[in-house]
């Protein structure tokens, strides 16, 4: 290509405070619409706002965790515009004097590692909800609930060349909010949601190109489909001697297109000036320090301590602190039991399928950190083979009673580890099998395991592997 791409991200995320950040209604997701509303929130005259001073906390933790400067006074705005889910026709944001400024987050693409900057963090309130009713054409209804739920917005710098750049920025700015446990990270539902500004210009040019606004992206697979689509757009345009017009352009999901919506703003095209009903956010050292003190261990660092404290695999300590909780539950696991990588292997391989296929998270989980790790023992100990093992774990999931070894009692699992047993068993299975003794015997080896497998058959699974192999081997030589 003979265009640099640069990409810059504005994402949105819905902060999970009780109650919206202006007054005191809910912002609990899903009730009935406008049931979530007051004077406040619906822009009633005289109506005046109180800031949530949860909103604060957690502004101050995102511009932590992402290194930026805290702005010890900053200042509440209104950007005036006109939308029907915008009651008061204005939105109270934060524009000259933002909370957080001059931060960085890491990310690695590729094995390539980059710092994209940040330029700053704000506050401030969402609008509502308009929706549009099949069974309704040419009619819209407003659902004022989600007006006035705090949000910050976190602005990057225009450093990304690439829409797998974008990806991995969006990535790990959604974990890092989800660890500190100021947004949901939700998608689908739109708490956590980006922006994203487009240009191209010539290789080694010193100025920007004209860049397009990019919204309704809702999964990082769309974001991905939607940078890589509006690249090929523009670049086709300036190929063919066009202009790229600035302008807002939604993605349309089913179609694979983006689609202009309208011209793109400018800040004086929103008549920014500082509210009157709020008075400056002053922050001093010991309101930064209380916050500093409850921040929790990161996912990058989380990441590389599991791999040196525990020895296990970077690609495994990745998929173990993708989620805060899931990383917990691993650290649970290995204190009662300590064999990190035989956990680490049950927790990706057999507790993630079943969450997965049932689609809940770990918190909802049947088998507790104390059960896993009973069931562990009991395969260490060589109670119980690990075939076994899943089976028992398959009943621990889906019963109400998870504990592994009443489990294995009642239903008579426990592994055949009696030698003179397992002998008499082995020698019938030879006897039986003559033929195949005598072609293990000319040196078909293969044969060996089917004679493995024979004795597994007659014992259902349950006689010991290890003494299997070794009595078979004394028997045939």
């Amino acid at each position: 290509m003979d265009y640099e791409i640069v990409i810059g991200l504005e994402v949105h995320c819905q902060l999970l405070t009780e109650t919206k950040i202006f007054c005191g209604c809910s912002t609990n997701f899903g009730n009935l619409p406008n049931q979530n509303t007051c004077p406040v929130c619906t822009g009633m005259p005289g109506a005046l706002p109180v800031l949530n001073r949860k909103v604060v906390d957690f502004a101050i933790r995102a511009g932590l965790a992402t290194d930026c400067s805290i702005v010890r006074e900053n200042v509440f705005a209104r950007k005036n515009y006109f939308y029907p889910d915008l009651p008061k026709g204005y939105q109270i944001s934060q524009f000259e004097l933002p909370i957080c400024v001059g931060g960085y987050l890491d990310i690695e693409v590729e094995d390539e590692k980059k710092r994209i900057g940040i330029t700053r963090i704000h506050m401030e309130e969402d609008a509502g909800k308009l929706v549009h009713p099949e069974y309704e054409h040419g009619v819209s209804f407003v659902d004022y609930n989600r007006a006035c739920v705090p949000l910050i917005e976190i602005v990057s710098d225009p450093d990304m060349r690439s829409s797998a750049e974008a990806v991995a920025y969006l990535k790990n700015m959604r974990d890092i909010m989800v660890y500190l446990e100021v947004c949901d990270g939700n998608m689908e539902e739109g708490s956590f949601r980006c922006d994203a500004n487009i240009s191209l210009r010539r290789w080694g040019a010193p100025e920007l190109g004209i860049r397009a606004e990019l919204k309704n992206m809702n999964s990082f697979r769309n974001v991905q489909r939607a940078i890589d689509y509006e690249v090929e757009r523009q670049s086709d345009i300036l190929d063919n001697g066009g202009v790229v017009v600035q302008e807002t352009r939604l993605w349309n999901v089913d179609r694979g297109i983006s689609m202009s919506m309208r011209g793109k703003e400018e800040a004086h095209d929103y008549r920014y000036f500082p509210d009157p009903d709020l008075l400056p956010v002053v922050i001093d050292d010991f309101w930064v320090d209380e916050v500093r003190r409850n921040q929790p261990e990161l996912p990058l660092a989380k990441r590389q301590r599991f791999v040196v404290d525990y020895g296990i695999l970077l690609t495994d300590a990745e998929v173990l602190t993708s989620d805060r909780n899931l990383a917990d539950y691993f650290e649970a696991v290995v204190k009662i039991f300590p064999r990190p990588k035989a956990i680490a292997n049950w927790i990706m391989v057999e507790l993630l399928k079943f969450l997965n296929d049932d689609k809940i998270a770990i918190t909802q989980c049947s088998i507790t950190p104390q059960g896993l790790a009973e069931l562990l023992k009991l395969i260490d100990k060589g109670t119980i083979s690990g075939k076994i093992g899943k089976q028992v774990f398959a009943q621990m999931y889906s019963a109400a009673d998870n504990d592994p070894e009443l489990i294995v009692t009642t239903k008579g699992l426990a592994q055949m580890s009696d030698a003179g047993e397992l002998t008499g068993m082995i020698d019938e299975i030879l006897a039986a099998n003559a033929d195949k003794v005598k072609e293990y015997q000319d040196g078909k080896s293969k044969m060996f395991g089917f004679f493995v497998g024979q004795v597994m058959k007659r014992s259902k699974g349950q006689a010991n592997p290890q003494m299997v192999n070794e009595l078979i081997k004394e028997r045939i030589g």
